[in-house]
């Protein structure tokens, strides 16, 4: 070990370092994309090294890299080249940049065509240059209203894009095939999805989208990707983790055999794409991923104004006022993601948008909702908005104890369906939020008990009539209350 430094001392005090620039050669690019923001990064390079050190400046990389995870790594073999140091620089290329190695020069700030200041830099202080324009003269100056600045000689370290700077020992001189690979922010992707609903509302056809974006400050030319669909634990700044779990998705072979092809990496479903994609910085690109014609599809409707329930911590015991509320009727659209409905397909989570053709065959827009990580087989409920021709009330008729312990609550519910000629089935979840200890003794329609606090009837209204439902539900308190 010791060898080795008084190595590296004589080059540095007699050889010099050698400046390698790492924009020399070029390789294939591939990126792997996160939901959350994140990418992987990893590209092939040629460079051309000398024996002993070399210090490469990387210009060309994403400016929200994270440099803590970058790494390094010779395909000329083990003993190619090693990284003894890197640093990330991005000075931005602002005046306070500019500025900063010129304090104690003179130079000449302008604001404008006719508002100039020439005089020794004295310091930067906040977003303040302060000058010394005179004897007896100081100027303060906002550096965002700079528009132009004058230097006694260009600055020798300034890096206006975001730079990785490298310190190497490369075994031997020559060409080497080198790889970086980094996280960076600012890339990620969702999916969108366009639903088009038959005239029956039976069935419906769906189009799924990749959208793409980059804000990483980075174009990525002829990349391969691949997009990973699932939610990532990472840790903060730090991501050596996350760098382990973006490591292996790389590793995983696309097939070129289709234009997307989706395969289960681990927990999480991996998107690769067959063929080369170019997005350029602050650009939105689409890609299509699924697609899908004559799914099973149903529209319900549910009146839902029952009261929040947050788990029986304690008996409520007292009567609350709940006198008449007035509640609208929802529209969902269910349909399931398994092969026997007709798509077979994993969806991950993203928007969609649901469309219905008109009489004339011009489609409009019926309504817009967020899924999650939805995988093939499963129901999926959409809610599309309020319907415009069904309404419903909700009516507390009684509160009272029928003993100490025991008490009873009735409820009257009115649906009416405006609908000139088509008769409507309602879906009413009711949730038994005071105690755990509850039973149905009245009700004017069957039900179903959803789960252990709550019962859902399903009401059939005739079109332009009216359907009341009643029940009653008794609730036995603990002793101990």
């Amino acid at each position: 070990m010791r060898t080795r430094l008084l190595f590296l001392l004589f080059i540095v005090l007699f050889g010099g370092l050698l400046m390698v620039s790492g924009q020399a050669g070029g390789g294939g690019i591939a990126l792997t994309v996160y939901n959350d923001g994140a990418a992987l990064i990893r590209e092939q390079r040629k460079m051309n090294l000398e024996q002993g050190l070399n210090q490469i400046s990387i210009r060309d990389v994403a400016a929200t890299i994270d440099p803590t995870s970058f790494s390094f790594k010779s395909m000329s073999g083990p003993a190619g080249a090693i990284v003894l140091e890197q640093s990330f620089r991005y000075d931005k290329g602002d005046a306070a940049a500019l500025l900063a190695g010129a304090i104690g020069e003179t130079v000449e700030l302008s604001l404008s065509a006719d508002e100039r200041y020439s005089g020794e830099l004295l310091r930067l202080h906040g977003e303040k240059a302060i000058l010394q324009t005179g004897a007896r003269e100081i100027q303060f100056v906002n550096l965002h209203d700079i528009s132009g600045i004058k230097l006694p000689a260009p600055p020798a370290d300034l890096y206006a894009g975001p730079t990785l700077k490298l310190l190497l020992n490369s075994a031997s001189a020559g060409e080497q095939t080198i790889e970086l690979t980094y996280l960076a922010g600012g890339i990620n992707w969702s999916a969108d999805y366009n639903i088009y609903l038959a005239d029956d509302e039976s069935a419906l056809d769906l189009r799924g989208l990749i959208t793409l974006r980059n804000r990483s400050g980075h174009a990525y030319r002829e990349a391969s990707l691949k997009l990973i669909a699932g939610d990532v634990d990472r840790i903060e700044p730090e991501a050596d983790y996350a760098e382990e779990r973006l490591m292996a998705a790389m590793s995983a072979a696309a097939d070129e055999s289709g234009d997307v092809e989706q395969r289960d990496l681990g927990e999480f479903k991996l998107y690769a794409i067959a063929r080369p994609i170019s997005i350029e910085d602050e650009e939105t690109k689409q890609i299509e991923f699924v697609r899908g014609a004559d799914i099973a599809a149903m529209v319900t409707y549910v009146f839902d104004s029952s009261p929040a329930f947050h788990g029986y911590y304690r008996p409520i015991d007292y009567l609350e006022g709940r006198g008449m509320h007035v509640a609208q009727v929802r529209t969902h659209l269910e349909f399931n993601t398994g092969g026997a409905s007709g798509l077979g397909a994993d969806l991950p989570a993203g928007r969609v948008r649901v469309y219905k053709a008109d009489v004339d065959g011009a489609v409009a827009l019926i309504g817009e909702n967020i899924i999650g990580h939805s995988p093939e087989g499963e129901d999926l409920s959409l809610r599309l908005g309020a319907a415009f021709d069904l309404t419903g009330e909700r009516t507390q008729t009684d509160f009272s104890f029928v003993s100490r312990l025991v008490a009873r609550e009735s409820f009257a519910i009115s649906l009416r369906n405006r609908k000139k000629d088509e008769a409507v089935e309602i879906l009413v979840p009711e949730r038994l939020y005071r105690w755990r200890d509850w039973q149905i003794i009245e009700s004017s329609a069957p039900f179903v008990k959803a789960d252990a606090a709550s019962i859902e009837f399903a009401i059939t209204v005739p079109p332009g009539a009216e359907e009341v439902l009643t029940y009653t539900v008794e609730y036995k308190f603990p002793e101990d209350n």
